[in-house]
């Protein structure tokens, strides 16, 4: 709760000192989610949807705030012999969570052709909204889900989030942009004592728009 309140602290003074040439921007696109700490993983593929302002510091450097719409997760597929020995189905297991962060990154801007190379990297804090959990299996009907519970005696995942953003990308000079990023968690998710601690790993690609 501490580090959610600096965040928004830092948010709210960067947004105060800002002068008239505070610009903001959308942009949205596909995350690819994997977790720490277990094998045989597959990028599990979802969506991000983020608004931020930009706040210049200077003529190559800004701070942007923002808040972001993440959904993450991980899949994992096994292969499992049938009865009859004579084929293999695939077991498929999926985690997907939204959630909400709240990132500050500290944007770099490099003067290249008619626009600009960005470099960005800053903290985020995230708030898990909700999770499924999915499995099911190949050559066959089966299937089930069941929901992750955030409390409670049967809590699997821990809300709160935080972790650190990377990115580099191409602002064209009509505010248009592209990039790609990538996110490093740093708490761990897992509530279930008897289990291995994970954090997430999140690589996106993304296009937006600056105002």
């Amino acid at each position: 709760m501490k580090t959610f309140l600096s965040l928004l602290g830092i948010a709210g003074l960067s947004i105060c000192a800002a002068n008239a040439q505070t610009s903001y921007g959308l942009k949205a696109g596909m995350n690819l989610g994997k977790i720490t700490s277990y094998d045989s993983q597959k990028f599990n593929p979802s969506y991000f949807v983020t608004g931020f302002a930009d706040i210049p510091l200077s003529g190559i450097f800004s701070i942007q705030p923002g808040i972001s719409l993440q959904s993450k997760g991980t899949k994992f597929v096994d292969a499992i012999p049938n009865w009859d020995q004579t084929a293999t189905d695939l077991h498929t297991s999926s985690l997907n969570v939204m959630s909400i962060e709240i990132p500050v990154n500290a944007v770099y801007y490099i003067p290249v052709g008619t626009g600009d190379v960005f470099l960005s990297a800053g903290p985020y804090l995230g708030y898990n909204l909700s999770g499924k959990l999915k499995n099911s299996t190949s050559n066959s009907n089966k299937s089930s889900s069941r929901d992750v519970e955030f409390s409670g005696s049967n809590k699997m995942m821990n809300r709160w989030d935080a972790g650190v953003n990377f990115a580099v990308g191409y602002k064209l000079s009509n505010g248009f942009l592209i990039q790609t990023g990538y996110g490093l968690g740093i708490s761990n998710l897992n509530a279930a004592s008897k289990s291995k601690d994970f954090s997430s790993r999140t690589l996106n690609f993304g296009v937006g728009f600056q105002f």
